[in-house]
């Protein structure tokens, strides 16, 4: 008797389905980045040093640290082509739609844009790290009417960019909390955007085009976006008077609260548990502290009601608040932090190559034959 071929396992979304190998971070106990735990990367690390943990493999030594942060501070620049871009841009556009048009510029900038090598993909990630926030900031400046502020070599990256934004000299709080922000930001595994940036590349294009795709992916709120609504969650929450009644009203009406669950963390993101400390400590009026108390019965509810806790969103859009940063930035701040984990998985995927090319579970009409028009009737 003849056996049929079993069909194959599908799972809606991908979920819990393996598509590849990696030795960039793993969420299976924990966020790791290639074996450290980002709350001791937190502790014990700066962006800087994460970023090059993620592209090279392993943490720097004082000299090679000291030459990559020297690269990148002097690859803070764009061509004047692309400065051009940003007034030209009608008023609406959205701040992430602008740097994904602006990295897609760039690669016509740069010499490397075809050169798939492994040195050439990690040049080209060194510039892009060091070009990304400096797009956010001009744009952002640009499109309130001020003029863009030049980058400064001497600061380091959180630094640099809170710098560009006002012209100000930073606050040390405010750089070490924007810091771990980028840490946790960093790297995600095989998230949507990194998984479209492998797709991309494993068809050989290059790590321009893949670095275009992922903003592209991170632009759903599904994914990056939710950062931005956390605000608009408390204040329509009200404050502590009115949280409990808002949050219970807002189930009952099967509404989805941005900033909560997760497709891999079902007991709690690790990383929103150390950026809630930080959300905390910068709430230093009495505004954003009834801010964090109506923050803090929403997640009781959401917690004993749902089972479901915070993700990374939650805490950073309340931090990002209070550090008077303006809501369109927080979707292309995820990108620059992003950017480290995108290159790095672009890079590890070019440097062992298969095409990405998944089937589908066919569920369309079956088979038939076309009927000639004149017989349709």
């Amino acid at each position: 008797m003849a056996t049929s071929t079993p069909a194959p396992a599908y799972s809606p979304g991908l979920e819990g389905v393996i598509a590849g190998p990696t030795a960039i971070s793993s969420v299976e106990d924990g966020l790791r980045y290639r074996g450290y735990a980002v709350g001791d990367l937190c502790t014990h690390a700066s962006f800087d040093e994460v970023a090059y943990l993620l592209i090279y493999g392993e943490l720097p030594k004082a000299k090679e640290f000291q030459s990559f942060l020297e690269r990148v501070a002097m690859a803070r620049r764009l061509p004047e082509p692309i400065k051009q871009l940003f007034p030209a841009m009608p008023k609406w556009s959205v701040p992430l739609d602008l740097l994904r048009t602006a990295v897609s510029a760039l690669a016509h900038f740069d010499q490397d844009a075809a050169d798939n090598s492994h040195e050439a993909n990690v040049r080209k990630a060194e510039r892009l790290m060091a070009q990304m926030p400096v797009i956010i900031a001009d744009q952002h400046r640009v499109g309130r009417g001020l003029q863009p502020i030049a980058a400064r070599q001497d600061l380091a990256h959180a630094a640099n960019f809170l710098w560009m934004l006002e012209g100000v000299e930073p606050t040390a709080e405010d750089v070490k909390a924007l810091d771990v922000s980028l840490i946790l930001y960093a790297e995600h595994e095989f998230n949507a955007s990194t998984f479209a940036a492998r797709v991309i590349v494993s068809t050989l294009s290059d790590l321009h085009a893949a670095v275009v795709g992922a903003i592209g992916a991170l632009k759903g709120p599904l994914h990056g976006g939710a950062n931005e609504k956390v605000m608009d969650v408390l204040k329509d929450a009200g404050g502590p008077a009115t949280a409990a009644a808002w949050t219970h009203a807002a189930l009952a009406r099967k509404e989805r609260i941005m900033g909560f669950g997760h497709r891999v963390y079902k007991e709690g993101d690790v990383r929103a548990g150390i950026l809630k400390g930080f959300a905390q400590s910068r709430a230093t009026t009495p505004e954003l502290q009834e801010w964090e108390a109506t923050a803090e019965m929403i997640e009781g509810i959401m917690a004993s009601e749902k089972g479901m806790y915070p993700n990374l969103d939650w805490p950073a859009g309340r931090l990002y608040h209070a550090m008077n940063l303006d809501i369109p930035l927080y979707t292309p701040m995820f990108a620059m932090s992003r950017i480290a984990g995108w290159a790095a998985h672009v890079i590890e995927q070019l440097d062992n190559n298969r095409l990405i090319r998944p089937r589908a579970l066919y569920t369309g009409e079956p088979a038939r034959s076309v009927v000639p028009l004149a017989a349709r009737g």
